[in-house]
């Protein structure tokens, strides 16, 4: 190369690294999201400028991986003290086991306030959420597995929250019905395999869509706009289960279950608009029976006169 490009290709290569060095620090930050955490703290070491765009972040992934178990709290730790921007977004996921940092952890979280939170830590017993997570009143997104929690005594609720996806956790009925009418602007609610819940009793103005998997003894829906409905049940069944619909008491869709063997864990799966409003209304049911079930599984439907012929 002659001297004169040598010379040009410097002088390209210090115009971008000041452009790079002189983005403001939500841009850098923004930047940073894109690759995972650890390798956004080590840009730390490119320059003074880039020192600290780590901890302006706004989405924020924590996976440990192949991370020795000490390192990956510390990493955690660091991220959660330091962090000084606005984040939309945490996702934490591990195999190992963190029950003695979690508490910290949500402390830290509920102080830079995410506006959506997803928690998956999935070895050992459920982990505890602490009250202070549901004081965050700008969460929109709430999505936790293999958790134990009940509703503090103040709770306010999320007022702005339209996603909740909950599964494998433990609560009670009282308090699954208080979290889920505390969410004026829920639209999606997902419920999979929990323990401690009979009674289903789901009041949700803005909900559309539902999803429950999971063995419940009955469900309520007050969900005037819900389109779609998902209900699934993991385990011999009461029959004559039935599904009653707050705002037209004369409507319900009747599970005639019988007795389903356990030992083929078969899953049944039901599809059901709720309230059939809509002239496009459609309802729909998909179901999978074994070769022992017959004709008396299937679903008996009233009093749905908007439900068009297929």
């Amino acid at each position: 190369m002659s001297a004169c490009k040598k010379a040009r290709a410097e002088a390209t290569s210090v115009v971008s690294s000041d452009r790079l060095s002189s983005l403001p620090p939500e841009l850098k930050g923004d930047i940073l999201s894109r690759l995972n955490v650890e390798e956004a703290v080590k840009t730390s070491t490119l320059s003074s400028t880039w020192r600290d765009a780590w901890t302006n972040m706004p989405k924020i992934f924590l996976r440990d991986g192949n991370f020795a178990r000490t390192k990956f709290v510390t990493l955690v730790d660091m991220v959660l003290s330091l962090h000084n921007g606005t984040v939309e977004m945490f996702d934490i996921s591990g195999s190992k086991t963190y029950h003695d940092e979690f508490g910290r952890w949500m402390r830290m979280l509920s102080r830079i306030r995410p506006r959506s939170v997803t928690i998956r830590l999935n070895s050992g017993p459920g982990y505890r959420i602490p009250s202070c997570l549901f004081s965050i009143g700008d969460l929109r997104v709430l999505h936790l597995q293999n958790c134990v929690f009940s509703l503090p005594r103040v709770f306010q609720g999320f007022k702005r929250l339209t996603h909740l996806d909950l599964k494998n956790f433990s609560s009670t009925d009282i308090d699954i019905q208080n979290l889920v009418s505390f969410c004026p602007v829920l639209s999606y609610l997902k419920l999979a395999s929990f323990e401690g819940i009979n009674y289903l009793n789901v009041q949700a103005p803005k909900l559309k869509r539902l999803h429950v998997f999971g063995d419940f003894e009955d469900i309520n829906l007050d969900a005037p706009n819900l389109e779609a409905a998902v209900l699934s049940l993991a385990h011999e069944a009461k029959a004559q289960q039935s599904v009653p619909i707050a705002h037209d008491k004369e409507s319900h869709v009747k599970k005639s279950l019988g007795d389903l063997s356990v030992s083929i864990k078969m899953v049944h799966t039901y599809k059901v608009p709720c309230r059939i409003s809509s002239p496009r209304a459609y309802l729909s049911c998909d179901m999978l029976l074994g070769p022992e079930a017959s004709l008396g599984h299937l679903f008996a439907v009233s009093e749905c006169p908007q439900l068009k012929e297929a």
